[in-house]
């Protein structure tokens, strides 16, 4: 994934100006304004490496020196340096929370999705792990991104991205079918389709009138094996994909990984992520006069 390093610089700030309010009132009571230090940022835990790249726009647009020791994709130990910063003292303690919260979250995010990734692989199962939209308001690209960065698939990025008619979609229309036939209608060929079915008995009918990819809402291992045979004995003469979804987690990975379901999309990889624990430790100070 990749945006215009102005773009990231603009939303970051925008998480500072947030965090800093009228400025650092602590910092500003007790920290001289000629004091330069260098700071690292260790890693308490093992994981995975992502927003290090986010964490140097930020920390250079602060004019701050930096050093990575680490890219993102990395495996990180526990009592890794990942970033050595060296500036202002008083601009470090105002970037530390900002620096570290999205850092962390990021780190958490790739970690788990790898962790995964590897269980699957592991399991010699072709089949693919894929976010949600279930992503904090703002947050949107940078938890997509740590997604891509631990190998999974970050499904939609936008409601452009592709049509996805959901239970509540089709609720307002009444059939499945229709809501297929209506979306081919009214959309671009460029547009993949999607459709999301709580019952097995609109599996192939909704194949059959044009879906790309089916999502099974909430469907037991033993439901998605039905509808994985089901779609395979119908030989449509396209490839559809079928997805599964709803409350899947590392301890049911692989069961539902063994129906051989195309695509397994976890909300919880972002809704709930678990941040890596990293700190900023000061390791040496000097005063400019």
């Amino acid at each position: 994934m990749f945006i215009p390093r102005k773009l990231v610089e603009e939303q970051l700030i925008h998480f500072l100006n947030d965090d800093i309010g009228q400025g650092d009132t602590t910092t500003n009571a007790i920290i001289p304004a000629d004091l330069i230090v260098t700071a690292n940022v260790i890693a308490k835990e093992h994981g995975r490496a992502a927003g290090i790249k986010e964490a140097v726009i930020l920390a250079q647009f602060m004019d701050l020196k930096v050093k990575t020791n680490i890219d993102d994709g990395n495996e990180i130990k526990k009592g890794q340096n990942l970033i050595q910063l060296t500036g202002d003292a008083q601009t470090i303690l105002a970037v530390e929370r900002t620096l570290l919260n999205l850092l962390s979250r990021m780190c958490g995010i790739a970690t788990t999705t790898h962790n995964l990734v590897k269980k699957l692989e592991s399991a010699k199962a072709q089949t693919k792990i894929a976010a949600t939209r279930k992503t904090a308001p703002g947050l949107s690209y940078f938890d997509k991104k740590a997604i891509s960065i631990g190998g999974g698939d970050t499904h939609r990025l936008h409601l452009d991205d592709m049509i996805l008619i959901k239970d509540n979609h089709i609720a307002l229309i009444g059939d499945p079918v229709e809501a297929v036939k209506m979306a081919k209608k009214n959309s671009s060929f460029s547009k993949k389709l999607e459709v999301e079915i709580s019952d097995i008995k609109d599996l192939l009918p909704v194949a059959k009138a044009g879906a790309d990819i089916i999502m099974l809402d909430n469907f037991t291992p033993e439901k998605t094996t039905k509808a994985v045979e089901a779609l395979k004995n119908a030989k449509l003469p396209y490839n559809v994909l079928l997805e599964v979804s709803g409350g899947i987690n590392e301890d049911t990975l692989i069961e539902y990984a063994q129906t051989k379901v195309d695509i397994v999309s976890i909300g919880a990889l972002t809704h709930s992520a678990k941040a890596l624990d990293i700190s900023l430790e000061i390791t040496k100070k000097q005063l400019t006069k």
